[in-house]
């Protein structure tokens, strides 16, 4: 018996990242005002960040519907192969509980493992891109969870925003709160590597956190599958080319952050994304 993988959009993998690797994609909703929108279906990331320049009103996200995890997960299993669905951080969605109902109202019908990244974006996808590859090489889906829990405890990620209005507005600034009080001359820096929102600095300029980022990659010894994760930031070359001399282009990976991670970084969000070595 093989194994198969279920995700949500909130991985940022590509549509053909997923057909590569047999991986299902259910998309999580974002609204602008009385509009509704399905992510990857109906609005691709340009669309979504063109969306938010010109409209008014803050973006905000709904999680998909168990029967949307229901029909992904039993199409995934329809040869009775094990399910193993790797969704967003529960602290910051209820993606995973219309997982778990799913898998409740599936029964013993397939094997299904719900499994909380407690990632979002790169970390999310490159867990998904990860158990899919061991999937296709026949690793049963013990292994593969084992392999998911080991990869949790090693995630990292760091974003600079250009504002915090979007997190608080989606009820996600967690950690971040004390931010609040100065957010109007600050740049703030968020550590989300454990699932939920922390401040992790305070800087003046959009300059220098850009230059906070590069410091805290070169604090480690070695990154291996860098990503450094852009929500239509202007400054993506400005960054790369910090960190040239240690991460070669060619050594880092570009990863779009999509409409569900963007809705609540807001505009500009740009950050780096990584596993730390085992």
């Amino acid at each position: 018996m093989t194994v198969k993988i279920v995700t949500d959009s909130a991985a940022d993998i590509t549509i053909e990242q997923a057909e590569a690797l047999d991986i299902r994609i259910v998309p999580l909703t974002i609204r602008f005002g009385d509009e509704e929108f399905v992510d990857v279906v109906e609005l691709s990331p340009t669309q979504f960040y063109e969306k938010m320049a010109a409209s008014s009103a803050l973006p905000a996200t709904a999680a998909p519907s168990p029967g949307a995890f229901e029909e992904a997960i039993r199409a995934a299993g329809a040869d009775g192969d094990a399910v193993v669905v790797i969704t967003i951080s529960g602290d910051l969605s209820a993606t995973i509980q219309s997982a778990e109902n799913a898998k409740r109202a599936i029964g013993d019908d397939l094997d299904v493992r719900i499994f909380d990244s407690k990632s979002i974006t790169a970390t999310l996808g490159l867990k998904v891109l990860a158990a899919a590859e061991a999937a296709r090489d026949g690793k049963s889906a013990d292994e593969i969870i084992a392999m998911l829990e080991d990869l949790r405890g090693r995630s990292r990620v760091y974003g600079a925003l250009n504002t915090l209005d979007n997190l608080k507005k989606g009820g996600r600034i967690g950690g971040a709160q004390a931010m609040l009080g100065s957010m109007l001359s600050i740049k703030p820096i968020i550590d989300i590597s454990d699932g939920s929102v922390h401040e992790a600095a305070k800087v003046r300029t959009r300059k220098k956190a850009l230059v906070w980022m590069r410091d805290r990659i070169y604090a480690e010894p070695h990154i291996e599958q860098l990503a450094l994760c852009s929500g239509n930031a202007d400054d993506v070359e400005e960054l790369l080319a910090l960190i040239a001399d240690r991460y070669p282009r060619d050594q880092v990976q570009l990863w779009t952050i999509g409409p569900v991670i963007g809705t609540h970084g807001g505009p500009g969000v740009i950050g780096f994304a990584w596993h730390q070595p085992d």
